[in-house]
């Protein structure tokens, strides 16, 4: 469980009316919420504070939510939520595609945010003190090495720059090398929540960590689409 009074939480909206209803929702159990109202204030803010985590509106004054997220993700692996308008699919795959950790429509309940936020949190503050006896030790396949203590991964000795939700996905496939991952299981283990219909945030993570690993899903070397099922980490000389 997070220990939510432990909390840095930024929130970039330009809804002030939404501003003021999460920091109502949130700021009694302990988070603390800063505000901004554009997405430059936003971006100037979330490079420069030390936060757990940071939603993203995607309209926003000035320079947009995924003109931010993207200039974020150049410097920082920040988890970030992104808000999106009802029934917005594309929005949400852009978003996901650049980077962002999980998506929200505007019309979220306060519950469910606390959710998606307890589980971006807790996935980013895995610690990396562990002792040598409990060391979790790197997964390799292939030229592909993965790391749980320090999480991190290179492909052929060159370091990946992954999201949160994207070295875990690896890892998850890595670990289970030649057995098949459905959807349904990736999304709990990675996101905590139940599968939902016509939900493509896995299928849209899978997609950018294949573009970082230089691998084709037509003739694929790392991860192979089970039709209707799910993804597979293929064993090295397996095609």
């Amino acid at each position: 469980m997070v220990n939510d009074s432990n909390t840095r939480l930024l929130l970039v909206d330009d809804d002030q009316k939404l501003c003021r209803l999460v920091r109502t929702y949130l700021e009694p159990m302990g988070y603390s919420v800063s505000v901004a109202h554009t997405g430059t204030d936003g971006l100037e803010m979330a490079l420069a504070g030390n936060f757990d985590a940071v939603i993203l509106d995607v309209m926003l004054p000035r320079m947009d939510g995924f003109e931010v997220l993207k200039a974020l993700r150049a410097e920082s692996n920040v988890p970030v939520i992104m808000l999106t308008g009802l029934g917005d699919e594309a929005d949400r795959i852009v978003g996901l595609e650049i980077g962002a950790d999980d998506y929200l429509p505007k019309t979220f309940s306060t519950r469910e945010l606390l959710a998606r936020l307890r589980s971006v949190v807790r996935r980013s503050r895995i610690t990396k003190a562990q002792s040598k006896e409990e060391r979790d030790p790197p997964v390799v396949v292939g030229d592909l090495r993965v790391d749980p203590e320090s999480r991190e991964a290179w492909l052929a000795g060159k370091s990946l720059a992954l999201t949160t939700v994207e070295f875990d996905l690896l890892l998850s496939l890595a670990r289970a090398s030649g057995r098949v991952k459905t959807r349904e299981r990736l999304l709990l283990e990675v996101a905590e929540r139940d599968f939902e219909a016509f939900d493509r945030s896995i299928d849209v993570h899978i997609s950018s960590i294949r573009r970082k690993l230089g691998d084709d899903p037509k003739s694929p070397q790392f991860i192979q689409t089970i039709r209707s099922v799910g993804y597979m980490m293929l064993k090295p000389g397996t095609l």
